[in-house]
């Protein structure tokens, strides 16, 4: 008689109890790799001491929640400058455009009438003169000093008719000119203040979960240097390593699944890039098969909501999609 052997019963009790706990078998083909997460480090592009820390590791953010501040009694006072400049150039460009105050042309007005009123006695008793020259009653020397105060007169007229036209013109082309490019220098100097200023409270890009912190309140902070990461939501990639004779196998937009711990059910994915050079070792090793093979990387994205699902660093089991 001959005993039955111990491993096809072992197989099927292990696949019953399987098939009762409702666990998914993993693909024979199933290649090994991990869930990858595409951070967003948030940083300000200037430097400062870390005034305010709003938010800590693991909180949920909305879009636009302040996440910290930075220290800016300085770019406050630089402000301040920038538009006290920028009214004075601003101020001085207008000066240019107007011709001189009211009160000062009224002045010359008034210098103007008493100056008409002199030319016309002036040509008055130049007249005068002359009548009497042709009657004999005063020498041609009289007549000479009449007509020299008439011209003298007039003369004043002229140049004070001048000076009222001039008065109500603006500066020249190229003093107007350097005003407003002076204004327009000042405008861009405020600009860069309020820039700044604003730079010193960063906000969320986008809805995310705060991965990390990398400094505290009190800390300087170097321009460009992170001091938040953020994980949005649904940004959760799966990467995992292919051996260099399945690669061609491939390509961008073909179906995969992806099995891991705790999964009650494959979470579908698409292939989003596939390396286009090889490596011999991978960054994390989860299989000892491929410790010594040639392999190349390749990221599939599952669908925003199965994303969710998923933790950066969580070990995967990647196949390619049943029909």
């Amino acid at each position: 008689m001959t005993t039955p052997r111990p491993w096809p019963l072992l197989m099927a009790g292990l696949l019953g109890l399987c098939g009762l706990l409702g666990c998914t078998p993993t693909p024979l083909s199933a290649w090994s790799g991990y869930a990858e997460g595409d951070y967003v480090m948030v940083a300000a592009p200037v430097a400062g001491t870390l005034k305010v820390l709003a938010v800590q590791a693991g909180q949920a953010v909305v879009q636009g929640a302040a996440l910290f501040t930075l220290e800016a009694e300085a770019d406050i006072a630089a402000l301040a400058e920038a538009q006290a400049r920028l009214d004075s150039a601003q101020a001085q460009a207008h000066n240019t455009d107007s011709g001189r105050r009211r009160e000062e042309l009224a002045v010359t007005r008034a210098q103007l009438a008493q100056a008409q009123a002199q030319s016309a006695l002036a040509d008055t008793e130049l007249a005068r003169q002359q009548l009497l020259l042709a009657q004999g009653f005063v020498s041609a020397a009289r007549l000479d000093e009449a007509r020299a105060v008439a011209a003298q007169a007039r003369a004043r007229l002229a140049e004070l008719t001048a000076a009222v036209a001039a008065a109500q013109l603006p500066a020249r082309p190229d003093e107007r000119l350097s005003a407003r490019a002076q204004a327009g220098a000042a405008s861009a100097v405020l600009a860069q203040s309020v820039w700044r200023l604003q730079q010193k409270t960063q906000a969320a890009p986008v809805a995310a979960t705060v991965a990390d912190t990398f400094f505290r309140a009190g800390e300087f902070v170097p321009a460009g240097q992170p001091v938040v990461s953020l994980l949005p939501v649904g940004a959760v990639k799966a990467r995992f390593f292919v051996p260099e004779t399945e690669v061609a196998t491939l390509h961008p937009g073909d179906r995969l699944e992806l099995r891991c711990d705790g999964c009650a059910t494959p979470l579908a994915a698409r292939v989003s890039f596939v390396a286009t050079r090889a490596e011999y070792t991978p960054p994390i090793i989860y299989s000892n098969t491929q410790r010594t093979r040639l392999v190349f990387m390749v990221e599939a994205r599952p669908e925003p909501a199965d994303a969710a699902r998923l933790r950066p660093g969580q070990p995967l089991d990647v196949s390619r999609s049943t029909p």
